[in-house]
């Protein structure tokens, strides 16, 4: 199964592409914005695409062109402003949707916030509420589209090394959760056709990765 992971240079994306690569069943596609990043994943024998998001979609459906699925991890990041969050986190996730289909890519799997309920954006800071919007629109997007889709809904991504168990669960108590386990986490739902169109929230917990993705 050939997956194109979207934001592959990100801190999820590059833990993704290397256990994807890891992998006996799967194979990496990185689509990532510069030149400059492409050595990282060929070193890690992944094919590549030089897609900007902000792009048109014609350029992020030749990028899905021959792929089995796609991966949604990317963010315009903590530090930029609410432009930036509304072209990437929500126009460019809807871009690569819409991409999904054109391409006749099925499976999707969307890497969201914690809780993108209309009651979360409501409720969070005056900084915080236009990605959880984005996000929110998002994952409607994709619940309305035709794709055999998995959204995820990780807690406070941290930068600790993985510890390979979790707690995964449509509603868990907050907590944090490493990058790297999330990676694991989508690793997982790609093997396991029982995720197709569930959606879960997840964070650092001591059931092994595999088992708490089975048991969703």
């Amino acid at each position: 199964m050939k997956i194109l992971v979207v934001g592959a240079n990100g801190q999820i994306g590059k833990h993704l592409v290397s256990f994807i690569q890891e992998s006996d069943n799967l194979q990496a596609k990185a689509m990532i914005r510069n030149e400059e990043q492409v050595s990282f994943f060929e070193n890690l024998g992944a094919e590549t695409a030089v897609v900007d998001l902000e792009g048109d979609i014609d350029a992020i459906t030749k990028a899905a062109d021959g792929v089995d699925a796609i991966v949604f991890t990317a963010g315009s990041g903590g530090h930029t402003g609410k432009d930036k969050t509304i072209m990437v986190d929500l126009d460019g996730a809807v871009k690569t949707i819409e991409a999904a289909k054109a391409a006749g890519v099925k499976r999707f799997i969307m890497i969201s916030s914690f809780d993108t309920r209309r009651e979360a954006i409501q409720e969070a800071s005056a900084s915080f509420a236009p990605y959880v919007a984005a996000k929110h629109y998002a994952d409607e997007w994709l619940r309305s589209s035709d794709l055999d889709y998995t959204i995820i809904h990780p807690g406070l991504l941290t930068n600790d090394e993985g510890t390979g168990q979790v707690e995964a669960a449509p509603e868990v108590e907050r907590g944090e959760v490493p990058r790297e386990d999330i990676a694991s986490v989508i690793v997982a739902s790609l093997e396991n056709d029982t995720t197709i169109g569930k959606e879960f929230q997840v964070v650092g917990g001591t059931k092994p990765i595999k088992d708490a993705v089975d048991s969703l």
